[in-house]
Parts: C-alpha cells; structure tokens; sequence
C-alpha cells in the first residue's frame, strides 16, 4: 500500500487506479476475514479515492455492496451505481461496463436475500442473468468474473439466506455440471464450495459438506485455511460420527481437533 500511495502522490490521476484496486482487494481479503470494521474503512477509502470518475466509482461500490450485505438501505445504494455505469443501449455496451452494471445488481440482490426479500431477489437476479447473456462466459472485466455461471452462483448464494437450502443445493449441483464452471477464477470457485458446504450443512447433509469443503481446500487452499467461518465449518463437520479421514486431516492440519 506505501508503493501505490506514493506513487498515488506522484501522479494521483496516474495513481488513482491503482489506489481504488488495492483498496477493492483490501475490502474482499477483510470481509473473509471477517474483519468488517476495517472492511468497511478500506470499502469507504476506495470510494473516496474513485470520487469523480464514474467507472472507478462502479469499481469500487461492488466491494462495498459486499460490506453492507446485511444493511437493508444498501440496496439502493448498488442499483443507483449499477444504473449509473449501465450502458444507454444494453445490447451495444461495452462487455466491462455491462460486467459492472450485472455484478453491482447481483450484490443489490444479495443484499436483497440477506434481508429476507425473496421478490426483489429473483428480479435482480433475473436482470442480472439478461445483463450476463450478452457478456459470455470466460472473461473477468474489472474483476468481477461476471458472465452466466457467475449468476447462477449467486442465485445458490441467495437461496441460502432466503432460507431454502434444498434449492440451493439443486442449483449448485447443476451450475458446477456447467463445462463453464472451470472457467472461473479459482478464488470464485472454492469461495462457491464453501457456500456449498454450508447449503450441506442446513440440510443435515454433512458427508456431501465434507466433501466440497475438501474440494474448495484443493482449489484455492487459503479461503478454507484463513476464514475463520470456514475454520469453524471444518472443525463442525470433522466432529460428526461419520467424517471422512480425509476431512478429519484436515481439521488436525489446521488445529482445529
């Protein structure tokens, strides 16, 4: 951060974007962490930083719509920006404009599930699924990797908050049979096996739990091994009667029995 604040310094129209971008992936590193304080201090300094450029701006609000995923009045805080960067025209806007517009109505969405408002849930997801049609599948604009496997991820997140795990389990199922899921970051992929396992869980299914907790392990190592959620997720099915060697090695590998 002394690097990209200094050269921030130097050249702050040069160095603005790499300011808004450090903060962003702060954010996202303390939210799973569960650090939402500070989360919430490097969201409000990426906004400040992006203040007066209308993408940076965009850039910037998708990580805080991922801090105030519990705050009701956030919601329209993510459709005034998603609307703010939406392309006059969809079917002619730039792929990365379009990339932002979608994630930032997934996070309203989420934000939406969260509090329990399944209605406004399904339209922004829906809205969002038309927006995801014309990027394609394969691109990561802005680091977002929005496109459609990324939706229907999220439509698997929404169903857990909304309460009806049995649909999200349905739907994970489905979207990870999708060739296209391997085409995600492997940070999104093993941040989706852990929402998964947690689907598992709500469900009384702690062997399938185990199992994607295993996979999300192999995946991207540090969202099992650093969150301490996940941690916590690990040591709760390690205990059950019937755990695997394998989970109960992992659980041991971490501390955690």
């Amino acid at each position: 951060m002394t690097t990209v604040h200094r050269a921030y310094a130097q050249d702050p129209e040069a160095g603005r974007t790499l300011v808004v971008e450090a903060y962003r992936v702060t954010t996202a590193l303390l939210v799973k962490l569960d650090e939402h304080q500070l989360a919430w201090l490097a969201a409000d300094r990426a906004m400040s930083a992006a203040t007066g450029d209308r993408l940076l701006l965009a850039c910037a609000s998708v990580q805080l719509g991922q801090v105030l995923r519990t705050s009701a009045r956030a919601r329209s805080v993510m459709l005034a920006a998603a609307y703010q960067i939406a392309p006059p025209d969809p079917d002619t806007g730039e792929p990365p404009e379009v990339s932002l517009c979608g994630s930032l109505l997934v996070q309203a969405a989420l934000i939406a599930a969260t509090c329990g408002n399944d209605r406004a849930t399904a339209d922004l997801l829906d809205e969002a699924a038309e927006m995801a049609a014309r990027v394609g599948e394969g691109h990561d604009h802005h680091r977002t990797a929005f496109g459609p496997t990324a939706v229907e991820l999220a439509r698997v997140t929404a169903a857990i908050a909304l309460g009806d795990t049995s649909d999200a389990v349905a739907r994970h199922e489905k979207a990870i049979g999708r060739d296209e899921w391997r085409w995600l970051p492997v940070e999104h992929r093993a941040a989706h096996l852990v929402d998964a396992a947690r689907a598992y869980l709500d469900t009384d299914d702690a062997t399938n739990a185990a199992r994607v907790l295993i996979q999300a392990d192999a995946t991207a190592s540090a969202e099992v091994r650093h969150r301490p959620a996940v941690r916590e997720m690990v040591a709760h099915v390690a205990r059950d009667q019937d755990a695997s060697t394998t989970i109960t090695q992992l659980a041991i590998s971490l501390g955690l029995v």
